[in-house]
């Protein structure tokens, strides 16, 4: 073997050499990727699992926890839902009574006639609204211009015994006349002063228009016409009841409270009005009658309700709770009965939360006159729902079918 060949031999050696070492290289590299991959990226079990993890917490997010009915403040409306903030109280410290939202002395005219006389205009009639003064009828009276004449007749009267006591002051201070013609004109003017007056005040009274003819019945507040009891054509005579005014903003309740009850009743003690609908309103006593009602042998409590509230109206029954200052609270919650639900065999009532409303179970005590005492598993300071609870509770209902399907 020449040298030459030698030379070749060894270059195709290191040829594949090299080649063999490029390979391995390549290979280690494709292998460590391999195996990082490996390590960092997750199963495909793995990678559904966790999505089933979040899924599931998105879910349970938008359904809500166990126990609760989504609301928002127009469903409340729609529902006819209301509720109540919690206070303490105790069945024996509320007394309950049944009440009529009547008008205040202030609040109600009766408008009569003044003289004599035909109806000859009815310028109002029943519902109609009235104000301060003004005319509700006329009536044609022959009593208007005997009132006008007397005062005409006084006008004339004090007019001639300004003049004489003056022609008196002249004369007395010329020296002419004594002192005692003087006083006498003065006093003879004083007289006929308060003669006139009285005859001013007469027509004034009588409703006596300008022209002396009518005698108008005017109202002395403002308000609705709630009676009429003339028509037109009528012969009145004086002091005949026409018209009933009443002012539908001022309102009191006046409530039928037994004796015994009436004697822990203070000026001042806190009420609440129950209306018929499943709503309240707060009022404060304002005063307790000291005599009995010869019928029921029951005291009238009156009670000023909170502002003018548009669900009272004036000849309406209502019921009120009325709460002594001083009752023992004996630490529980005195709820109506509807707000007390029975869901699943359980007594629960229906929180006010942020998006709705938890059902929260509770204990109950007595009951009686449609309220209940909770004795546990509610706190003071609490929004809970009473009237159309029944409604959450069939909300509550169909969730958990829906769920179960």
């Amino acid at each position: 073997m020449d040298i030459n060949e030698v030379i070749q031999d060894r270059r195709k050696l290191v040829g594949v050499a090299a080649g063999i070492a490029l390979v391995a290289v390549a290979g280690g590299i494709m292998i460590g990727t391999t195996i990082a991959s490996n390590e960092t990226a997750p199963t495909s079990a793995e990678a559904h699992a966790e999505e089933g993890e979040e899924g599931e917490e998105g879910h349970s997010e938008e359904e809500g926890r166990e126990g609760f009915v989504p609301m928002t403040p127009a469903g409340l409306q729609t529902n006819g839902i209301r509720t109540i903030r919690i206070e303490e109280g105790s069945l024996a410290s509320e007394i309950i009574a049944q009440a009529t939202v009547a008008a205040p002395p202030e609040g109600q005219a009766l408008l009569t006639a003044r003289a004599d006389g035909a109806v000859v205009r009815i310028s109002k009639r029943l519902g109609d609204p009235v104000g301060t003064g003004e005319t509700v009828a006329l009536l044609e009276s022959r009593e208007a211009a005997a009132f006008v004449a007397e005062r005409n007749a006084a006008a004339a009267g004090a007019q001639a015994a300004r003049a004489a006591a003056a022609r008196e002051q002249r004369l007395f201070n010329a020296k002419i006349t004594a002192r005692q013609d003087l006083e006498a004109a003065q006093a003879a003017r004083a007289m006929a002063e308060a003669e006139l007056q009285r005859t001013e005040a007469a027509v004034r009274a009588a409703g006596v228009t300008d022209n002396g003819r009518y005698v108008a019945v005017r109202s002395p507040i403002s308000g609705r016409i709630t009676e009429v009891d003339t028509q037109l054509g009528a012969y009145v005579s004086a002091g005949a009841e026409l018209f009933n005014v009443s002012d539908p903003r001022r309102i009191q309740v006046e409530a039928a409270v037994p004796a015994t009850d009436a004697q822990r009743i203070r000026p001042g003690d806190s009420a609440v009005i129950e209306l018929p609908d499943g709503g309240t309103v707060d009022a404060v006593v304002r005063s307790a009658s000291p005599a009995l009602n010869l019928e029921s042998r029951a005291a009238t409590v009156v009670l000023q309700p909170s502002g003018s509230p548009a669900a009272l109206a004036q000849g309406q029954a209502v019921r009120v709770r009325i709460v002594p200052r001083g009752g023992v609270t004996n630490g529980v919650i005195v709820l109506p009965e509807d707000a007390v639900q029975q869901v699943e065999g359980r007594d629960v009532v229906f929180v006010q939360v942020q998006g709705g409303f938890q059902a929260v179970p509770v204990s109950i005590g007595t009951r009686s006159g449609g309220r209940i005492e909770i004795t546990r598993g509610l706190r003071t300071g609490q929004v809970v729902a009473t009237a159309g609870a029944f409604a959450l509770k069939s909300q509550l209902g169909a969730s958990d079918a829906e769920h179960g399907h």
